[in-house]
C-alpha cells in the first residue's frame, strides 16, 4: 500500500518530468524556428538581400558580415513594429505649418536640427513628445559607419540598436529624395537627418540617423532634418576618429552621449 508521503513524492516527481518535457519541447521548436530563419537567411544572402539581415536575427543595426569587403547596412532600428497593444502615437500638438529646431547637447559639441513641421508634421511631432519627456536625455549615439554609408545613428534609449518608444510614425517626406535611379539607391547630402526604420514601410520609431558626407541609400528613410554647420563638423570629427575594434561599422571610438535634447518652435 503507499503511503500518503509516497504518493505525493511520486506526483511531485510527474509533475517535474512534465515540466522537464515540456521545457524540452519548447527548446525543440526554438532550434526548428532558429534553422527555418538561418536557411531564409542563406536565401536573403544568396539574394543580395544582407541588407537587413543582422536586423531580422539579432535586433541590433551593425550588419555581420565583412565590412571591408560588403557596404554598411542601411540605418535600420531593431525595434520590432509595435503590436496593438503598445503606445499610440502621440495626439498632434505642433504648428503643422512652422518650422522646429531640436537643440541636442552632446559631449561631443552642441548639434542644432532645422525640422520643417510642414513636409513632416508627424515626425517634428514625435520628436516633440519624446523630447519633452526627456527621453533622448542621457543616450548614446550608437552606430557610426564609415564605409560605403556614412552616418551617426541616434535616438536609441537601449543604446544597442533595439530601443523604441512603443509606437511607430508613418514615413513622410519620402517624395522629396526624388526618383531611384538604376541601382535603387538616392542620395541623402550631408546634413540630412532622417528616421532609421526596421526596413518595412511605416515603421518609424525613435532612431534617427546623421548625415555626414553624401550617402547612397533607398529612397524609404523619411527625411525631416538639416543639421546646422557646427553640429556637422562635430559628426565628421566623431567619424574622423573611427569606429570602436577599427571595423566600417560599430559603436564609434569617440562615444557621443546626447545630454539633453529640446524642440522648439521658431
Amino acid at each position: 500500500m503507499v503511503s500518503s508521503d509516497q504518493r505525493r513524492r511520486q506526483l511531485a516527481r510527474e509533475k517535474f518530468e512534465r515540466q522537464q518535457r515540456r521545457r524540452e519541447e519548447t527548446r525543440r521548436k526554438a532550434r526548428r524556428r532558429n534553422a527555418v530563419v538561418a536557411a531564409a537567411l542563406a536565401v536573403v544572402l544568396a539574394a543580395g538581400g544582407a541588407v537587413y539581415a543582422s536586423v531580422q536575427l539579432t535586433g541590433r543595426d551593425v550588419d555581420s558580415v565583412d565590412t571591408a569587403a560588403e557596404p554598411s547596412a542601411p540605418p535600420s532600428s531593431g525595434a520590432p513594429s509595435p503590436s496593438p497593444s503598445s503606445s499610440p502615437e502621440p495626439s498632434m500638438a505642433v504648428d503643422a505649418k512652422a518650422t522646429y529646431t531640436m537643440a541636442l547637447k552632446t559631449n561631443v559639441g552642441d548639434l542644432a536640427i532645422t525640422m520643417d513641421a510642414v513636409k513632416t508634421p508627424r515626425t517634428v511631432n514625435s520628436f516633440k513628445h519624446l523630447a519633452d519627456r526627456k527621453y533622448f536625455d542621457g543616450t548614446k549615439c550608437h552606430r557610426l559607419t564609415t564605409q560605403g554609408i556614412f552616418v551617426l545613428q541616434c535616438g536609441d534609449p537601449q543604446g544597442d540598436g533595439t530601443g523604441g518608444p512603443g509606437y511607430n510614425i508613418p514615413d513622410e517626406n519620402l517624395a522629396s529624395l526624388g526618383k531611384a535611379g538604376a541601382s535603387g539607391k538616392v542620395t541623402f547630402e550631408a546634413g540630412t537627418v532622417a528616421m532609421a526604420n526596421t526596413g518595412s514601410p511605416n515603421s518609424g520609431g525613435s532612431q534617427f540617423f546623421l548625415v555626414y558626407e553624401d550617402t547612397e541609400l533607398p529612397p524609404q528613410y523619411t527625411p525631416f532634418g538639416k543639421l546646422d554647420a557646427a553640429g556637422l563638423k562635430a559628426v565628421r570629427a566623431v567619424a574622423k576618429a573611427g569606429v570602436e575594434g577599427g571595423s566600417g561599422d560599430g559603436a564609434p571610438k569617440k562615444p557621443v552621449t546626447v545630454e539633453k535634447a529640446t524642440v522648439s518652435k521658431k
